[in-house]
């Protein structure tokens, strides 16, 4: 029964520990490595430029399905124009930065890992080491600047799409005055919910690299390997965005209280 128990104690512990130690290796790189920026302009597009499509459609169709079954219910109280509020708070503070990392997890997640774990199996950063190239300041750090620079804009884009299809649903299929909606958008979305919205996008993209490249440095195996630790990075990454977002959500609600009475 021990061993049962620990052995995944002991191996959740190490990997912990091998995350931790890339974390200070690329903090190290950001810092003081060199910068290359033309792979971080191209990780840009990749990351943020390439992303759009599917997350202006996750976006504007969580929005929209949030809104109808909103409106479903506030339709009995009489309250539709409530469900404004819902959706730019909900977008905000929830959907807009968690729904936006689900689908970089697995898209740019999964592609990181495939990407760099190729790389591994065939020796080419064993071959970047042997030219004095560090590993980490050409592969992670990049990827990990340009998270930080996509990720605000892409949860931003989804956030905008979101509003604006619930707005759609609202006034053309449930006949809500426009006016009355966005009146009440204005009066229950302010600076605090970009804050939290913001914050967990930076979060949530930095788990997401750091994952994602330590299953590509992990590879082993040849076709096989890459292709499990790519199918670990995107489960990884999307049960780390869920946990974390589960206590940043605590965090953030004890210094920026939410609810209509505020």
């Amino acid at each position: 029964m021990f061993a049962v128990i620990g052995r995944p104690f002991l191996a959740f512990i190490s990997y912990l520990g091998k995350l931790g130690l890339l974390i200070s290796m690329v903090m190290e790189s950001i810092l003081n490595g060199k910068r290359r920026h033309r792979l971080m302009f191209e990780q840009v597009v990749e990351i943020g430029y390439r992303s759009q499509p599917v997350v202006i459609v996750t976006g504007a169709f969580t929005g929209a399905v949030l809104a109808a079954q909103s409106l479903f219910q506030f339709s009995e109280l009489g309250m539709e124009t409530g469900a404004g509020a819902l959706v730019s708070v909900a977008m905000m503070r929830e959907l807009g930065p968690s729904i936006t990392a689900l689908m970089l997890a697995g898209r740019v997640g999964a592609a990181m890992a495939a990407e760099i774990g190729t790389m591994k199996v065939t020796e080419q950063i064993d071959a970047l080491r042997s030219v004095g190239v560090h590993p980490i300041d050409y592969l992670v750090s990049p990827r990990l600047v340009a998270m930080f620079i996509a990720m605000p804009l892409l949860i931003a884009e989804s956030i905008a799409f979101g509003i604006i299809s619930s707005l759609l649903v609202g006034t053309v299929t449930f006949e809500v005055n426009a006016a009355y909606w966005m009146n009440q958008v204005h009066l229950h979305t302010d600076l605090s919910d970009i804050i939290i919205a913001l914050t967990k996008g930076t979060v949530f993209g930095f788990l997401i690299v750091i994952v994602s490249c330590h299953q590509g440095l992990s590879a082993s195996n040849g076709a096989v390997g890459v292709g499990r630790s790519t199918t670990r990075a995107m489960v990884y990454s999307a049960l780390a965005l869920l946990v974390f977002n589960f206590f940043l959500t605590l965090l953030m609600n004890i210094i920026f209280p939410t609810g209509f009475g505020n």
